[in-house]
């Protein structure tokens, strides 16, 4: 019997401050979709459209928990961790975007989230990193990145953190530079 089935939730006993949800994102249609979801799942949800309105919610009423779109049409999602991070240190803080990579998923670690989703993520996948115990790892991904794209996702995340230097990347990836050119000039493996 799953927790739908049986009307029960882990959420079940909580007070409402502690069942508190913000989602931030953008594109309305998926956020009312999810904010729908996750009510039914027992959370307690406001939204925000942008950085600042996140950022205002997180610091006037912070939440529990936080589901943040990483581009908003204003700025970061990034920002509205840190703004909820300080307001609620206890917050539990996911990050999703279409626009996946390591280095924004190592960006949005160190920020304070506790899970990087790509989208679409479902309710299912969301409820399961808000309330993933700290000690469990989380589950192999459905749909695995290839060894070509995460070579790739690695020589992209260098290149960025050398300026965008062909050489300096060249030299501390101790490759030769005309072999990064062409790797650099060709779109993204399929994952």
């Amino acid at each position: 019997m799953t927790e739908e089935t049986t009307g029960k939730t882990q959420l079940d006993g909580l007070p409402e401050t502690e069942r508190t949800l913000m989602i931030v994102d953008d594109d309305a249609p998926l956020c009312q979709r999810l904010a729908r979801a996750m009510e039914r799942r027992g959370f307690v949800v406001s939204t925000a459209d942008s950085v600042a309105s996140g950022i205002r919610a997180a610091t006037e009423k912070p939440p529990a928990f936080a589901v943040v779109d990483l581009r908003l049409s204003d700025g970061s999602g990034l920002e509205v961790v840190s703004a909820l991070r300080a307001a609620r240190p206890g917050a539990r803080i996911v990050m999703m975007t279409g626009y996946g990579n390591i280095a924004t998923a190592v960006a949005a670690v160190k920020a304070g989230a506790i899970d990087y989703l790509p989208k679409p993520a479902d309710a299912d996948q969301v409820e399961r990193a808000l309330l993933m115990s700290d000690s469990s790892l989380p589950p192999p991904p459905e749909d695995p990145m290839s060894a070509d794209r995460v070579r790739w996702e690695h020589i992209q995340r260098v290149f960025e953190q050398c300026d965008r230097n062909v050489s300096e990347t060249a030299r501390r990836l101790k490759m030769h530079r005309r072999t990064l050119q062409r790797i650099l000039g060709k779109h993204a493996p399929r994952n």
